[in-house]
């Protein structure tokens, strides 16, 4: 079995800050991009940020100068530094990664359970 257990959502003002985590659990062999989507109510889902193992990023245009997407491969663990936050930000944060489970096995994707970002104007 695998996890990603994301946290670190809330409220915030227009403006403010918030970061995001999110832990990859149990049976993992090798953990490969990590990153954040988010969906906002009758929207699609959508990417926010991408991380390589080897740290290369990428970046929806609407958060380039903003959010930071960080991660630890000791921990298998992913973080999304929100700043300057704005309304159009709110949406559920769902946390994704990529990762092989056994040397032998293919990569497969896996979702955490979203966390609710909301930004009052």
């Amino acid at each position: 079995q695998v996890q990603l257990v994301e946290s670190g959502g809330g409220l915030v003002q227009f403006g403010g800050s918030l970061r995001l985590s999110c832990v990859a659990s149990g049976s993992i062999f090798s953990v490969n991009t990590m990153g954040w989507y988010r969906q906002a109510p009758g929207k699609q889902r959508e990417l926010v940020a991408t991380v390589s193992r080897g740290a290369a990023t990428t970046y929806a245009d609407s958060v380039k100068g903003r959010f930071t997407i960080s991660r630890d491969n000791d921990k298998n663990t992913v973080y999304l530094q929100m700043n300057s936050l704005k309304p159009e930000d709110t949406a559920v944060y769902y946390c994704n990664a990529r990762l092989r489970r056994r040397e032998q096995w293919p990569e497969m994707n896996y979702w955490g359970q979203g966390t609710q970002v909301t930004v009052s104007s």
